[in-house]
C-alpha cells in the first residue's frame, strides 16, 4: 500500500444502505488506505419523526455510540464521522463546516505519509477545495441532488458548481448527468453502475425466510428500494385496480412518499430489508417493478436495483428513462399507467421471454470489479487533466 496514495472519500454513511460507492470503493480496500467520511444529508432539516430519528442516529455515530450496518463482511475503510452543521444555505452555515471539517480532518491528513486523492460523492464539501491537503480531487457525480425533493436547490446548485469547476477529475454515473456537467463547463467520464453477481446467480436457491410476506395473496409484485416521491402513484394504482389477484410489495425505507400510493388494499409496504435478503425476495417475486415517475430526477439517475433485476431470472417491468432505455431488450419499458398494468399483467402470465433472458447475457460485462478498475484508472492516474481529458 506504501506505493498508492490515501484515499479520502465523502458520501453517505458506510453500511447503512448499499451504494455505488460503496461498491466501487470495496473493491479497492486491497490497494488502498481508504479513509471514508460519513456525512449529512443533504435535505432541509424538518420537524418530522424520520429527520429526529436520523438525527438521534448521526448524534450516536458523532458520540460513538452507534455503529452503522455493514452490509457485507469483509474488509472496511477507516470510517470517520465528524461533526457537521445540518444546514449550508447561507454563506454562515458554509463557512462554519468548513472550519469544523478542516479542523476535525486537517489534522489527521497531515499525518499521512502523502496528501490523499479526494473522492467525493457530494456537492457540500466544495468549500474544502484547497483547504484540506489534497494530492487531487474527484467529484463522482452520482444524482442531480438538486432536483431531489426537499433540498435546497439553490444552495446545493452552487455548490456543485463550485465544485465541478475545481474538480481535477469529474465522473458520472449517466449521460443525462454527463450533461449537465458538459453545461457547466467540464468534461465528465461516464462509468454507470455494476452488479455484484456472486450475490444474485444463486438467488434461485436462497432460503426465503420472509415473515412480512406470510398471508400474501400470490403473485407478488415486488418493488425494492427507497419509497419517496420520485414513485408514480397512478403507475402503481392503475395496476393495483386491475390485477384480480395478487400483491405488489413495496420493501424499502420511506421517505416522505404521497400516502396514495397506499390506498389499494393490493399495496403492501414490509419497510426494509438487508441486502441479504433480497435474493430471497426476488425469487418469492413473479415479476419485479419499477414504478417512478418521469421526472427530472429520475431521468438523471442510475437506479442501483436496474442491474440487480437483471441479474434475477425475472421479468422485470420499468418507466421508460434514459437509464432503463439501455436495456430495452432484457426488460419491458412502459411511459402510461395503462401500459405498465398490461406489461405486468401479461408477464405474470408468461413469464421472462427467452429472447430477454438471452440479451441478459451481456450484463457480464457489468460486474462491479470491473466498474472499479475503470474507476481507479480515471481517478488515480495524475494524466487525467483538469478538464477531463487524457494529456498525452
Amino acid at each position: 500500500m506504501s506505493q498508492t496514495p490515501p484515499l479520502l472519500v465523502f458520501a453517505d454513511d458506510w453500511g447503512r444502505h448499499p451504494s455505488s460507492c460503496q461498491y466501487l470503493i470495496g473493491h479497492l480496500l486491497d490497494r488502498y488506505d481508504i479513509y471514508w467520511v460519513n456525512t449529512i444529508g443533504m435535505r432541509r432539516p424538518r420537524l418530522d419523526l424520520a429527520t429526529l430519528s436520523r438525527s438521534f442516529e448521526k448524534l450516536g455515530s458523532w458520540l460513538g455510540t452507534s455503529k452503522a450496518r455493514q452490509e457485507n463482511a469483509g474488509p472496511r475503510p477507516r470510517v470517520l464521522s465528524p461533526r457537521m452543521w445540518p444546514w449550508f444555505s447561507s454563506k454562515l452555515d458554509r463557512g462554519l463546516n468548513r472550519r469544523l471539517l478542516g479542523w476535525q480532518l486537517g489534522s489527521l491528513l497531515r499525518t499521512l505519509p502523502e496528501p490523499p486523492v479526494v473522492v467525493t460523492t457530494i456537492p457540500i464539501v466544495a468549500d474544502l477545495i484547497g483547504v484540506l491537503p489534497a494530492r487531487r480531487w474527484v467529484y463522482y457525480c452520482v444524482d442531480d441532488f438538486a432536483q431531489w425533493p426537499g433540498s435546497d436547490t439553490a444552495a446545493l446548485g452552487a455548490m456543485e458548481e463550485r465544485l465541478v469547476n475545481q474538480a481535477d477529475v469529474v465522473i458520472a454515473v449517466s449521460e443525462t448527468l454527463r450533461d449537465r456537467i458538459a453545461a457547466l463547463g467540464k468534461t465528465a467520464r461516464l462509468l454507470t453502475h455494476g452488479v455484484e453477481f456472486e450475490a444474485w446467480e444463486p438467488a434461485e436457491k436462497t432460503p426465503a425466510l420472509l415473515p412480512q410476506l406470510e398471508g400474501l395473496e400470490r403473485p407478488l409484485i415486488v418493488f425494492w428500494g427507497l419509497i419517496d416521491q420520485r414513485m408514480d402513484v397512478n403507475l402503481v394504482n392503475r395496476l393495483a385496480d386491475d390485477l384480480t389477484s395478487g400483491t405488489i410489495v413495496l420493501a424499502g425505507p420511506e421517505l416522505d412518499p404521497d400516502p396514495a400510493l397506499f390506498a389499494s388494499r393490493r399495496v403492501v409496504r414490509i419497510g426494509s430489508l438487508p441486502f441479504e435478503q433480497l435474493p430471497g425476495l426476488a425469487n418469492l417475486a413473479a415479476v419485479l417493478i419499477m414504478p417512478y415517475a418521469d421526472l427530472p430526477v429520475t431521468r438523471a439517475m442510475q437506479p442501483l436495483k436496474l442491474k440487480e433485476y437483471l441479474a434475477t431470472s425475472k421479468p422485470a417491468v420499468v418507466r421508460d428513462l434514459p437509464a432503463t432505455r439501455e436495456w430495452s431488450d432484457c426488460l419491458d419499458l412502459v411511459a402510461t399507467p395503462e401500459a405498465f398494468s398490461q406489461a405486468v399483467r401479461g408477464r405474470l402470465n408468461d413469464g421472462l421471454s427467452a429472447e430477454q433472458r438471452q440479451a441478459r447475457i451481456r450484463l457480464l460485462d457489468e460486474s462491479w470489479d470491473q466498474k472499479a478498475r475503470q474507476f481507479e484508472r480515471w481517478a488515480m492516474d495524475a494524466k487525467v487533466g483538469l478538464n477531463g481529458s487524457h494529456a498525452g
